[in-house]
Formats: C-alpha cells, structure tokens, sequence
C-alpha cells in the first residue's frame, strides 16, 4: 500500500484557487472539471497562468452548474481579492479580472485539441532565454536550472498541451510525509498545500524522514478507486508555490528550500491509465511491474 487518499482537489480555471471534493472522475485527459477556464495574457498573448501573471492565484473560481468533462465548459463564478463576484457569464468579466490582476486579460473556456493556435504560446517577456527561464522557474542566479528532458516537446511550442490547460501532465500528486519534510526544513514558512496545487494529496504518514517517498514511485502504478496512474516524472517547481495565494503571503524561501534540499522536485506528474472513479479515503495502491501507458 503507498497511503490513503486524504484530499482531492480540482480547479475550475487555470492557476486560480480551486476546491476541495469528495470524489472525481479521471478519464483519459486527466480530472474531469480540472482547468476548463484560463485567461488570455491582453499584451503578450498566448493562455497565461501565475508564472507570468502572479495575482491570478489570489482569485478562486467555482463552478454553477457540475461539469461533465463535454466542451463547452459549464459558467463559473470567480471570486476577486476584495470580495466582489464576477464570473465566464457576466459581460464586464475580462474587465474585471483585468482590474483586480493589474494586466488586460481576457478568461477564455478551454477548446479541443484540434484548435492548436488558442494553445501557441505567447511572446515571451525578453529575448533573453535564460532570463526568461529564470523568471519562470524564480531560480536565483547561482541556483540551476530544472531538468526539462522528461517533458512533453509540444509545451516548448505551447503554453499547455492542446486541448488542456495544465502545465504538462493531468495529475499532480503529492504525500503529508514530503510536506512534513517540507515544514521540517523550513519552519519559518506557511507550507500550505494550496501553494502547490496537487490533483491528489496522499496520506503516507507525518514523519519528515519519510520525505520525497512519491520519487520512488516514479515509472510505476498506482491503483485508487477504480481508475490507475502512470507516475511518469517528479515535478520540477517553478515560481508559482513562492507566490501569494488567497490569505498567504508571498514567501520565496519555499522554493529556495525544495531547490537546495529536493533537488528542485516536489510532488511526481502522472497519467490515467485506466479511467475510473477515485474518493477520499480510498486505498492507494502501488502497482508491482512498471508503468504501461
């Protein structure tokens, strides 16, 4: 047994706060409900997220009506910093998130795979590469850079994978043991599990020396509910957990901490092998051979 389900979460648009449920349906494109919504960058282009964009992730949204994983995607309500409501069906909506993030936006439903240039990434901020990278993964200047090998090739030409709007795999997955480490290692930080934004938290037990076990996962199955995971990498952190998230703060020491102690990872991508239904409080297993996709 790898743990126990302990928390599910899903977020209704891209790099806003999500919510919290019970249980969720995985199918082949990862959560159902998972990033439906995300806003276009108004200067720049391209679908942007609180990499470039940073108050994005002091917004949550909600859905109003269940989605069904069919396109278009069901309206949903978004919630601003000081309180007021707007939402995908009410007209002044990319003015008002426009306002609250400080950059023209505009939010935009998700789209099928086959329209491939809603997905083109935008112009980036300078024509200085390693600049660039740096401000995307918030690396100091005597820090590295993360291992990009293990990545999709069609996120170097795409702000996400066509017909998506997370990063680079659908599922994300962390354990309360790498967050125990995590809180042992820097106890002058708030290591709240909204900073990382997990598909799936999974309860592996609170003793810190049991940190990073989900890195020993990593080419194997996992079988919770009546779905299996592909565990196919360890995911490489980027600025966004050093950002402010609802109440939280801004703190740069928590990246600072996972590059220099967790060889920039926490958390491991997967993918849905066998779709299926998963729920808090559910068994996780861990699947004997190799992953096969």
């Amino acid at each position: 047994m790898a743990g126990v389900v302990r928390e599910i979460w899903r977020y209704p648009a891209k790099s806003m706060l999500g919510d919290r449920v019970e249980r969720a349906e995985l199918l082949g494109h990862g959560m159902v409900g998972d990033r439906m919504w995300a806003v276009r960058d108004g200067v720049r282009g391209g679908i942007r997220g609180a990499k470039k964009i940073s108050g994005l992730m002091r917004l949550s949204a909600r859905y109003l009506v269940e989605p069904d994983g069919s396109l278009p995607p069901p309206p949903i309500e978004i919630r601003l910093p000081d309180g007021t409501v707007t939402g995908s069906q009410q007209s002044d909506v990319d003015a008002r998130l426009s306002d609250a993030l400080g950059h023209p936006v505009a939010l935009e439903a998700l789209r099928p795979a086959a329209d491939v240039e809603h997905f083109r990434r935008g112009r980036p901020d300078t024509d200085d590469l390693l600049a660039e990278l740096r401000g995307i993964f918030g690396r100091e200047d005597d820090e590295p850079l993360p291992d990009m090998a293990g990545m999709p090739e069609t996120i170097f030409e795409h702000e996400s994978p066509p017909g998506t709007y997370y990063d680079v795999f659908p599922i994300h997955l962390i354990t309360t043991s790498s967050l125990a480490h995590l809180t042992a290692l820097a106890p002058e930080s708030n290591i709240d599990v909204r900073r990382f934004r997990p598909s799936v938290v999974i309860d592996t037990g609170d003793d810190p020396n049991d940190g990073w076990v989900e890195q020993t996962w990593i080419g194997r199955s996992l079988r919770v509910g009546t779905a299996e995971l592909a565990v196919v990498m360890a995911c490489p952190r980027c600025v966004m957990p050093t950002r402010a998230v609802g109440e939280l703060a801004e703190d740069r020491s928590v990246l600072r901490r996972i590059v220099h102690d967790a060889n920039q990872n926490f958390g491991v991508y997967a993918t849905v092998v066998r779709p299926g239904t998963i729920a808090v409080g559910q068994t996780v297993r861990l699947g004997d051979g190799r992953a096969t996709e």
